[in-house]
């Protein structure tokens, strides 16, 4: 009896190829070029507005809650002057789980057709990368948000398929530097960066398991699942990118990253997607970033205190949520605009 081996041969012809693939760039890692220095240090200060107007609110509304996130300072960025445009009464608020920094608005009685907020500050963003310019990480260890970082989330499972693709790409044995290594050589060269048909944009796992194809959030959806099943800390972070060469404009949408936790390093941050169009930065961007972003919110299934117990919690959060009195709201316009400051 004949049997046919053509899957079986084609399957090793893909992992082989795989295999010399991520060879190559694991030995190019030591590189590091005068460019890349360039980069890493890149300082880039902007004037930033994030501006938002709810419209159609109906005639006779009592109520129109808006939460927004809001930037905030660490070793990377610094916020100052920042302004809040709006004629209703607004506060911040502290989300408990990551400490994100929450606009909340509350309008009430004789309320227009569309209510406009914006949020205006002046934002100094580092480049930097830890283990090229022996950069020490300025994050604190905090034992509650490690746990949470080994944990799942509803779009992001630790278990099944995603553990299943671990086989073969990290060793029991392997450091953990090593292994994330390798879960973000593994993300990287088998996803493309495709946002055609649907399904993409979540932030799912699985889909990206299925798939291999969608944005920012499914590629690193994937690797942080991949990095907690391995149990190294990884979480998710999101904000605004912010073009290369140009000096003012409008940013059409998100874009998001993931940092995983090293002991004695702290947090290692890692951008697969970008890595993936842009292959001449695949070592910059594990353990660096650019300086072309501006970071908003870390975490996923996050819980605003003041929306209530019953709520869902927010998959990611980088757009306002409306509601009018307690029923979702969705037609919001948005503005994101920067402007280049000299330094």
């Amino acid at each position: 009896m004949r049997v046919n081996n053509s899957k079986n041969l084609s399957r090793w012809h893909f992992n082989f190829g795989i295999a010399i693939i991520l060879s190559v760039q694991s030995m190019s890692l030591i590189s590091c070029t005068k460019e890349t220095a360039r980069a890493n240090n890149m300082i880039r200060k902007m004037q930033f507005t994030y501006a938002f107007t709810v419209k159609n609110i109906p005639a006779g509304t009592s109520k129109v809650d808006l939460w927004a996130p809001a930037p905030q300072s660490d070793a990377r960025q610094t916020i100052s002057n920042l302004e809040v445009k709006c004629s209703h009464p607004h506060a911040f608020e502290n989300e408990a789980e990551y400490g994100n920094s929450i606009l909340h608005v509350q309008a009430t009685d004789n309320l227009p057709e569309s209510l406009a907020v914006a949020m205006n500050f002046l934002v100094t963003r580092t480049g930097y990368h830890i283990l090229q310019n022996k950069d020490p990480s300025s994050a604190e260890k905090n034992e509650a948000l490690l746990q949470r970082s080994l944990a799942p989330d509803r779009l992001v499972p630790i278990d099944g398929k995603v553990a299943s693709e671990l086989q073969g790409v990290v060793r029991e044995n392997m450091p953990p530097l090593e292994k994330a290594r390798a879960i973000y050589d593994h993300v990287a060269a088998t996803m493309e960066y495709d946002k055609s048909g649907t399904g993409w944009g979540r932030g799912d796992a699985i889909y990206a398991c299925d798939v291999r194809k969608g944005n920012c959030t499914d590629f690193h959806s994937l690797f942080i699942g991949m990095a907690r099943a391995s149990q190294i800390p990884s979480r998710f972070v999101i904000g605004f990118p912010v073009p290369e060469g140009v000096t003012a404009g409008e940013i059409p949408g998100y874009h998001c990253w993931a940092e995983f936790y090293i002991e004695g390093m702290g947090w290692l941050p890692v951008d697969a997607s970008e890595a993936s169009k842009q292959r001449e930065n695949w070592n910059d961007l594990f353990g660096g970033l650019d300086a072309h972003r501006v970071q908003f919110t870390i975490g996923r299934d996050i819980r605003v205190a003041s929306m209530g117990d019953q709520a869902e919690p927010l998959n990611y959060f980088i757009y306002p949520q409306v509601r009018i009195d307690g029923k979702t709201h969705g037609d919001i316009v948005r503005h994101v605009r920067f402007a280049e400051l000299a330094n």
